[in-house]
């Protein structure tokens, strides 16, 4: 496919002599801008002429056929290029034809590993909708980088380790006969949890105790063990259901608790760099020259801390995977304890790829319309109740909407998870997210089932049409209608679409093209009859419904969303 960027940068580049002229390359926002845009005022200081003198003497001595680029224009300090038509749909419509469910893929990270870490639900406790971000952003990430050839790594840092299973043992201790764990796992030890938590606030003595639990644990205490084992593995068994149901997968489930056998040479390492000092009785790394505080890694009780573990896990998965690019999906909460972590990271003696390519990938939280959720309060939503919900509410419109539907109770899961995930995934991730239902569910807005409906439309289409024309039958003219060609110009970004969200970790970047193109499909459907008695006309239109389905389909996927074939 042609890549129109390069090919108008590299014929400037005959002209000026300037090798990073394709990152000013920009697409106008206004369409009478033309379709690719260079604003010669980044280059006035350089070359020491105005930006309209600049415009003018490059367009003077371009050399452009006409054949690619159809025209281009000089409009107040702006050189404005716009594609060829009869091009731009030729190049579309051909790589679509090569490439099917593979368009938009590409093989930039051939060679290179990610490793992601996501989802990170602790055990013993409800996976929450607080829990739905990272699952679905992490789950996401992980599909745009393959899709971009990368080896791609998917890591469930489990949260199971810390002072919170001094807590749990200390409560199952107390009233463990109580509570039927092995029935209902999850909900039971979150009543221990609570429980203990609230003797905590009253008693500081059972608190002191609780720590020691955790210390016992890590010195490998056989009861305290067997204890956080049982735990655990209930728990792992019960998020699995949840995982069942996103689709979503890991490669790996090594949590904090695997590193507890690692932690001593990370504290070995930074005691010999001399940086490690004692301060009230912890061990700290201080990071006064960067305006942070000190970082935790021993505590006063001699236990290690989140840091200690993210340290050790830093140190394996560099030794373990040689990743080019290490990604942690958690809460905007942590912002500041994995600035503090990448730069004791620096003190571990690792190649400077790895520490140089460590990111956080923060996310704001999803809220109650009363406030913020607390396991500590019970103030939660399960997860899985959440998706029950979805599927239910989903299932009642399409009983309302078409009851004679066959295969209804799967079509109502793929939407209503579809609908939740998508949610999720239009804001920029930072931004923190109300829980609205009405919203989500909507048939008619920027929704997951308005996404869904628009692909179900064009698998209507190209059943009522019986078949795909090939590539090689198609009048490339007859799709030079405003409509058409505002479709094909969408479709064509697809790949830098992926690209773009895999550059800046963000995957509402897919998200707002899907609905764009979607929108985009909508216009061109009403505008022009697809399955026309002119035959030419027909096979014309029906590709280009074919292309949009095939896009709308791969770029759902690539957020973890299913298409139903009908609705």
């Amino acid at each position: 496919m042609i890549d129109y960027k390069k090919f108008i940068s590299e014929k400037i580049k005959e002209v000026t002599n300037i090798e990073t002229i394709e990152d000013f390359i920009e697409i106008p926002a206004n369409k009478e801008m033309g379709d690719y845009s260079l604003p010669c005022f980044k280059l006035a200081k350089e070359l020491k002429k105005s930006p309209q003198m600049i415009a003018n003497d490059i367009k003077e001595q371009l050399n452009i056929d006409g054949e690619i680029i159809q025209k281009v224009e000089e409009k107040n300090g702006y050189l404005n290029f716009f594609i060829n038509s009869e091009s731009l749909i030729k190049t579309v419509l051909e790589e679509i034809s090569e490439k099917k469910e593979e368009f938009g893929e590409s093989k930039i990270g051939a060679g290179k590993t990610v490793v992601i870490d996501y989802s990170a639900p602790n055990i013993a406790k409800p996976f929450h909708i607080g829990h739905l971000r990272s699952t679905v952003i992490g789950g996401s990430l992980y599909k745009i980088y393959e899709a971009l050839g990368y080896k791609v790594i998917g890591i469930n840092h489990l949260g199971d380790y810390g002072t919170q299973f001094g807590k749990l043992i200390e409560g199952y201790k107390r009233w463990g006969q109580e509570y039927n764990i092995e029935e209902d796992p999850i909900n039971e030890l979150t009543k221990i949890y609570v429980r203990i938590n609230d003797l905590c606030k009253e008693d500081d003595s059972v608190l002191e105790e609780c720590r020691n639990n955790f210390k016992k644990l890590e010195d490998g205490d056989e009861y305290c063990t067997n204890l956080w084992k049982k735990f655990r593995e209930l728990s792992l068994k019960e998020f699995q259901r949840i995982y069942d149901l996103l689709d979503v997968h890991f490669d790996s489930l090594n949590g904090e608790a695997f590193y507890s056998d690692k932690m001593q040479e990370i504290v070995d390492i930074l005691q010999n760099s001399g940086k490690l000092e004692e301060s009230e009785g912890a061990k700290v790394i201080k990071l006064d020259e960067k305006q942070m505080p000190p970082c935790l890694i021993i505590k006063s009780n001699g236990s290690t801390t989140y840091a200690t573990r993210d340290l050790a896990a830093i140190l394996y998965r560099a030794r373990t995977y040689d990743f080019d690019k290490a990604l942690y999906v958690t809460s905007y909460e942590q912002i500041l304890h994995f600035k503090q972590v990448f730069e004791v990271a620096k003190l571990l003696g690792l190649d400077e790829k790895y520490t140089d390519n460590l990111t956080h990938v923060p996310f704001g939280m999803v809220q109650l319309s009363t406030g913020k959720m607390s396991t500590r309060e019970g103030n939660i939503i399960k997860l899985e109740d959440l998706l029950s919900e979805a599927i239910s509410r989903a299932s009642q419109i399409i009983e309302e909407k078409n009851p004679h539907l066959q295969d209804k109770e799967e079509i109502a899961k793929k939407v209503g998870i579809g609908a939740v995930i998508f949610n999720d995934l239009y804001n920029s991730r930072i931004k923190d997210e109300i829980f609205d239902w009405d919203t989500m569910l909507n048939f008619n807005g920027e929704t997951g089932p308005y996404l869904q409906y628009t692909y179900v439309r064009t698998n209507s289409i190209l059943e009522k049409a019986k078949y795909i024309p090939t590539v090689n039958t198609i009048n490339y003219n007859l799709l030079s209608d405003e409509t058409s060609i505002n479709l094909i110009k969408a479709i064509y970004e697809f790949s830098n679409i992926i690209k773009l969200a895999a550059s800046k970790n963000e995957p509402y970047i897919i998200s707002r093209y899907l609905i764009d193109v979607a929108q985009l499909f909508s216009t061109f459907y009403n505008a022009n009859k697809i399955i026309d008695e002119n035959t030419e006309i027909k096979e014309a239109r029906v590709y280009l419904t074919y292309c949009t389905n095939i896009v709308l389909k791969k770029g759902a996927s690539l957020l973890g969303i299913k298409m139903p074939e009908r609705m």
